[in-house]
């Protein structure tokens, strides 16, 4: 069930059986040449809620615009700075919080936003140890490419090229998202190269067409269909033990 197609006596109906969430959080950044801009949120997205279709759990909003001062190079790109981001997760927490959720996961595509989720959730639990109060909730968040039995399905459909940023695996997942949506487009090199990132303008230098060490040329529907498949069948998994407090 997703959380904004739902009505209030619905979410009320579930919270009397269970009172855990996944929100999907990511990023609005540039993806090569062939990448769409929204990718570290699509990914999560079509992950959660085709895991908790079959699995019967809740799927909030997703939270698409993360931290990607460093993209800003490339049009379309968006940021927010971690002290906005911090504070506005804060307040998803404490209006979830307010219904009665106690278990909420979330589910990152854009490995930039782990130092400032790990932060709000820090913020969060502050607040409660000052005033000498146990938090109403738990919170947890996993990139959706660390679930179990992703690595070995991302390999075996893209054994070599997958680098850093702009992935074929994630670009793959957006394809089997977005067929109408997918880009073919020459690129060279074939593979990107590796190397630092710090800011938007160095990233602009040092990679210009926004790739990092990737082959996303090889990115198709069928592969995000498969490494999709691995994901949601890790993320039930995980999110059962985490709302049973495992």
């Amino acid at each position: 069930m997703n959380l904004h197609t739902a009505s209030w006596p619905e979410v009320e109906t579930y919270l009397e059986t269970s009172t855990g969430i996944v929100i999907p959080i990511g990023s609005h950044e540039q993806h090569g040449p062939n990448g769409l801009v929204g990718t570290d949120a699509i990914c999560p997205e079509v992950i959660a809620r085709e895991a908790g279709d079959e699995g019967g759990f809740l799927v909030g909003p997703t939270f698409s615009i993360g931290v990607a001062q460093h993209h800003l190079g490339f049009p379309g790109s968006m940021t927010l700075s971690p002290s906005t981001m911090i504070a506005v997760i804060q307040d998803w927490l404490a209006s979830l919080a307010r219904h009665g959720f106690t278990r909420i996961y979330f589910l990152n595509g854009h490995g930039g936003n782990i130092a400032t989720i790990d932060a709000a959730f820090a913020e969060a639990y502050a607040a409660y140890s000052f005033a000498g109060e146990s938090a109403p909730f738990v919170c947890k968040q996993a990139n959706w490419w660390q679930l179990p039995g992703v690595a070995k399905a991302v390999e075996e459909v893209i054994p070599s090229g997958e680098g850093y940023h702009a992935t074929a695996s994630e670009v793959s997942v957006t394809y089997y998202a977005y067929p109408e949506h997918q880009k073919d487009v020459k690129m060279s090199p074939k593979h990107a190269p590796l190397g630092p990132v710090r800011d938007a303008a160095d990233y602009r230098r040092r990679f210009p067409d926004g790739r990092i060490g990737s082959d996303p040329s090889q990115a198709t529907p069928e592969k995000g269909a498969h490494i999709v498949k691995a994901a949601k069948a890790g993320l039930i998994s995980e999110v059962g033990k985490f709302f049973r407090g495992d």
